[in-house]
């Protein structure tokens, strides 16, 4: 199985700081093997660095930027509950939730973005199954949120 840490090193991928809550919730909670994760959004700490709907202010190259930081602060959420990216067994599911003008249909490609960097740190072995759905808008005017369940080893 590929370390997931060491592949991080390997791409010279550095982390962010985790994000703050946006309210009153749980940035993570694990039941069994399970790894839930909140909706992350393209922030850093509480400021989104993405704003506007894809199709309308944002294209779709920086709609896949907007997932794959969105990504990467899934993996800092992850990493400072579980103490290492080694202990994710597979990733399980990705929801992808995109605020889109009405005639955007690029999603698979936005999407991608954090897809594709789940693969170069894991593998593609362990990808997930995922679904992309369009949406009026998402919080802070975000275009981009990503909900992603782990397995992870007890």
């Amino acid at each position: 199985m590929v370390s997931a840490e060491l592949k991080l090193k390997t791409l010279s991928i550095m982390l962010p700081s985790m994000p703050m809550p946006l309210g009153a919730y749980e940035m993570t909670v694990q039941a069994g093997n399970l790894l839930f994760l909140t909706g992350m959004l393209p922030l850093k700490g509480r400021e989104p660095q993405f704003i506007g709907k894809l199709g309308k202010e944002l294209n779709a190259k920086e709609g896949r930027e907007a997932a794959r930081m969105a990504a990467l602060n899934a993996l800092a959420v992850a990493r400072k509950h579980l103490g290492s990216l080694d202990k994710i067994k597979r990733i399980v599911r990705t929801s992808f939730f995109l605020a889109v003008s009405n005639d955007f249909i690029d999603h698979p490609n936005v999407a991608d973005g954090a897809s594709e960097l789940f693969r170069d740190v894991f593998g593609a072995d362990r990808l997930s199954v995922r679904s992309v759905v369009g949406v009026m808008s998402l919080p802070l005017n975000t275009p981009v949120e990503i909900e992603v369940t782990f397995e992870v080893t007890l």
